[in-house]
């Protein structure tokens, strides 16, 4: 999976303060055992010139080193056990004073040799989490909260499916998309009027997949484009990390599309995006309020034949699901 910069670095940020955190602890519960037992302060400081001694016994020229290890071994030994006594006489664990890694695979470094390390993943996890929540409804947006019972189950002759029917296929393959969710996994396109649901799933599906560990950046049409055209015409770091992670990320999530102003400049980023993306095997997750024929007059065929082409297809029908809920308030205060 790629990694965001920017969300990296504020995991990156948290992990150093929680290890700092420990760290600042630790050096607390030193401070208070010490006052308590000075004897412990003595032998910490004899065990932690225990390397110094090991080197300089090795140093030594012309004499066997393993006899002098042995004795340091020996004191060592004597030490910790004499430590851990009189701990324990003070009522605390064996080892209150041991400086142990939150993390055993890492030793609290964040990496191992097969890349970032799951504790840093953890936190790179979370940084996401609170970066889409910044910008989506996520704190009901899950798959097992959906409500069908908000779309009408009767025929629509227009489109010769019940908005309800239309939506449990919609729901279907969007959480099958999320929770099958891989490199090379395709890509959506949500297209329908506005209060229909395509943000709600757009965002449980965000959620599900950045649970899993992958990256995901979701922002509305008009931001993204906005960032294209200061990374062209107005070049910067920021502008230049914001369209890398538009095109580096395992899952990206364009809302809105249809209501920027469609310029030339915004279909060639628009192209850019989606046939870049396509070659890379990212996938992308676009919403829009436009239909087809809608789409095929804002942007050119070239656009056109790579969403139709690469994209699964969900239309979505029906009534304002936000005014049939503030309805239903309504007439639960009344």
């Amino acid at each position: 999976m790629s990694y965001d910069g920017i969300i990296m670095q504020r995991a990156i940020a948290r992990f150093d303060q929680a290890r700092q955190r420990r760290e600042a602890e630790l050096d607390q519960r030193r401070r208070e055992v010490f006052a308590r037992q000075p004897r412990l302060r003595d032998i910490d400081r004899t065990l932690r010139t225990t390397m110094s001694r090991i080197v300089a016994a090795a140093a030594k020229k012309g004499e066997d080193p393993l006899p002098a290890l042995r004795v340091l071994r020996d004191e060592n030994l004597s030490l910790q056990r004499e430590r851990a006594a009189l701990l324990e006489d003070m009522g605390y664990p064996a080892d209150y004073l041991e400086d142990k890694p939150a993390c055993s695979l890492c030793g609290d470094t964040g990496y191992t040799r097969s890349g970032v390390c799951a504790c840093l993943k953890q936190y790179y996890a979370r940084e996401q989490l609170a970066e889409l929540s910044r910008l989506l409804p996520l704190g009901e947006a899950r798959f097992d909260t959906f409500r069908f019972d908000l779309y009408d189950s009767a025929v629509w002759d227009s489109y010769g499916v019940s908005p309800r029917a239309n939506m449990e296929r919609n729901f279907d393959v969007c959480r099958d998309f999320a929770r099958q969710f891989s490199r090379g996994s395709g890509s959506l396109l949500l297209s329908g009027g506005t209060g229909l649901g395509k943000t709600f799933l757009s965002a449980c599906i965000a959620r599900e997949v950045s649970d899993a560990g992958f990256s995901v950046v979701y922002d509305t049409a008009i931001s993204v484009f906005s960032r294209y055209e200061d990374a062209k015409f107005r070049p910067d770091e920021v502008s230049d990390a914001d369209v890398r992670r538009c095109e580096s990320c395992d899952l990206l999530i364009l809302d809105d599309l249809g209501t920027e102003m469609t310029t030339a400049f915004v279909q060639s980023a628009l192209y850019q995006i989606v046939n870049g993306r396509m070659l890379s095997g990212r996938s992308t997750i676009i919403s829009t309020n436009l239909d087809l024929p809608a789409l095929s007059k804002a942007y050119n065929e070239r656009i056109l034949s790579r969403l139709i082409g690469s994209y699964t297809m969900l239309g979505f029908v029906g009534r304002d699901i936000r005014q049939q809920k503030l309805a239903r308030r309504r007439e639960g205060n009344t």
